[in-house]
């Protein structure tokens, strides 16, 4: 049986791969600030994040070690947030090196979270992992950061792969659902301009590409975990207005969506940055999408009765 231990597998991306690995022969452990139990076959083990404990035991032996640990960026930018984003990310970063290096057995493959948006807000050219041009601000230094950190650990028993993941459309969980409540109130209209780019990927390739990049054993360094199309902010409302059958979508203007920020506690960066990332060497490697447009994704994730209609016409577009 395969064993893959996730730090921070408690949230959305760590449920999209223990549901993956829920019918095949894997064994999924998770280390949760939470009690230790065990949940049918997934283990949970207590740990704080940032110390050495009983918990590295699970490392030995261990096929994959998959840091998912961080606080959610979806936040206001105080100081005390600011202070959190960076501890939570670098000192889980820092206790699971220390803990390889330390394992007689080590895993054969770390793989550690980062974020497509490392790269700058680009409306005018493809971000890929050759080419593209790193940022400026808080959220890219946090990013920088914690790829540094990750790379400064020599591991010459494990394998080290970063994912710089986009926004993962899930069916239950994630940042389409509060998209799609906007949508159904009648405000699913552009946000500012529409033209700025969104990165984004389905959950069921968020899953498989977890498990190309195990079974792929020649793959390291940073890969975009996007689609190999992303779309300006009005393709892709307008495409989940269709989607969820509502005629009507009033656009946000930028004053109004920092006005909204304030009052949901967030960043209006999280909806106006142009991401557009693309998985270059993710294609090269031979990953195949399932889900490569906008539009398969959405048909796939739409809420079984929409608001506005349960009747789904033909998209108005390819």
């Amino acid at each position: 049986m395969k064993k893959i231990v996730m730090a921070g597998g408690t949230g959305f991306l760590g449920k999209c791969i223990v549901n993956y690995y829920s019918d095949k022969d894997v064994q999924c452990v998770i280390l949760t600030r939470g009690s230790s139990r065990l949940d049918n076959k997934v283990k949970y083990v207590n740990w704080d994040g940032k110390t050495q404990g009983a918990w590295t035991a699970e490392l030995d032996h261990a096929d994959v070690l998959i840091n998912l640990n961080g606080k959610s960026v979806d936040c206001r930018y105080t100081e005390k947030n600011k202070q959190l984003i960076y501890a939570t990310r670098l000192d889980a970063t820092t206790a699971l090196g220390i803990a390889i290096q330390n394992s007689k057995h080590p895993p054969k493959l770390w793989i550690n979270s980062g974020s497509a948006t490392i790269y700058r807000h680009s409306l005018d050219k493809d971000m890929d992992e050759y080419t593209g041009e790193a940022g400026q601000g808080f959220s890219v230094d946090v990013c920088e950061k914690w790829e540094s950190l990750f790379n400064s650990y020599a591991t010459p028993g494990t394998r080290k792969v970063i994912i710089r993941t986009g926004i993962v459309l899930g069916r239950k969980r994630g940042a389409l659902q509060p998209l799609k409540r906007l949508v159904q109130f009648g405000l699913g209209g552009r946000q500012g301009n529409g033209n700025h780019y969104f990165s984004w990927l389905h959950e069921d390739d968020f899953a498989a590409i977890i498990d190309f990049i195990i079974t792929h054993t020649e793959l390291n360094g940073a890969y975009n975990l996007t689609s190999p199309h992303p779309v300006p902010n009005h393709h892709f409302m307008k495409a989940l207005r269709h989607v969820q059958g509502a005629s009507l979508g009033i656009p946000a203007p930028v004053w109004l969506l920092k006005i909204g920020a304030v009052l949901i506690q967030t960043e209006t960066e999280l909806i106006l940055k142009s991401r557009r990332v693309v998985p270059r060497k993710l294609l090269e490697a031979g990953y195949q999408f399932k889900y490569d447009t906008i539009e398969k994704a959405l048909l796939d994730l739409r809420s079984p009765l929409s608001a506005f209609s349960s009747a789904q016409k033909p998209l108005p577009y390819p």
